[in-house]
C-alpha cells in the first residue's frame, strides 16, 4: 500500500518565519511582513521563541488579521492553544516534538496544518509517519543563523525530499541564484527577506 500524497492547495511555494528581534517596533515587522505578502510569500510562520503567551497571543492575533486580509496562511510555531484561539492555519513544532505530531492533530481537530522542521531522514520518515501535513528540511545551505552546522547541498536535498509524499520546503541559505537547484521545491526563509531594504522585492526575487 503506497502513501497517500497530501494536497496542501495551493502549495507552498514561499514561506517566511517571523524574527521580532530584528525589528525596532512590532509595527515595523507587521509592515515587512505586509510588504512581503505583496511579494508573494504566502505562508507566515509566527515563530518568537522568547516571547510571553500574552504578546504572542497579541502578535497572532494582529498577524491573523493581516494574513486573512490577504489570504494566505499563517501557522504559529510551536503553540498549539494560541493558534487554535486566533483560528490559524496551523502549528508548526521543532525536530524534538515530531513524536508529539499525531496527538496534536488529533486535539486540533481537521482543518489544521502542522508541519516540522527536521535535518535527516529518520526525521522525515518519522514526521510523515506521524501525520505531518509538510516539513522543512534545513540547512540546504550555509547560513549566518547556524554557521557551524553543516549544510545538506541541492543534492542530499533532493535525494531526502523524494523519501517522503509529503511537501519538503527548503530552508537555510536561501538566496535567488540558489533555486534553480531546488527543482521546484517550495522555500523558508527569514533574513533575507526580513532584513531587506525592500521587502516586497526581495520576495519576488525568491518567486520563479
Amino acid at each position: 500500500m503506497g502513501h497517500q500524497t497530501v494536497v496542501i492547495a495551493p502549495p507552498i511555494q514561499l514561506l517566511l518565519l517571523t524574527d521580532s528581534k530584528r525589528f525596532d517596533t512590532q509595527q515595523a515587522m507587521l509592515h515587512c511582513i505586509e510588504q512581503a505578502i505583496q511579494g508573494g510569500v504566502d505562508t507566515i510562520v509566527l515563530r518568537e521563541k522568547g516571547m510571553d503567551s500574552a504578546k504572542l497571543l497579541a502578535l497572532a492575533s494582529k498577524l491573523r488579521i493581516l494574513t486573512n486580509t490577504h489570504h494566505v496562511r499563517l501557522v504559529v510555531h510551536s503553540h498549539a492553544d494560541i493558534a487554535k484561539a486566533v483560528d490559524a492555519d496551523g502549528v508548526h513544532v521543532d525536530a524534538k516534538s515530531i513524536p508529539e505530531v499525531a496527538s496534536m492533530k488529533q486535539w486540533l481537530g481537521d482543518g489544521y496544518l502542522i508541519s516540522a522542521s527536521c535535518h535527516h531522514e529518520g526525521e522525515l520518515k518519522l514526521a510523515e509517519s506521524q501525520g505531518a501535513d509538510f516539513c522543512f528540511l534545513s540547512p540546504v545551505f550555509p547560513t549566518p543563523s547556524h554557521p557551524d552546522t553543516p549544510s545538506l547541498g541541492a543534492k542530499t536535498f533532493l535525494k531526502l525530499a523524494a523519501l517522503v509524499d509529503i511537501p519538503v520546503l527548503a530552508l537555510g541559505g536561501i538566496e535567488r541564484d540558489v533555486l534553480h537547484l531546488l527543482q521546484g521545491h517550495g522555500v523558508a526563509t527569514m533574513g533575507t527577506i526580513l532584513n531587506a531594504k525592500d521587502p516586497k522585492a526581495a520576495a519576488q526575487s525568491l518567486l520563479l
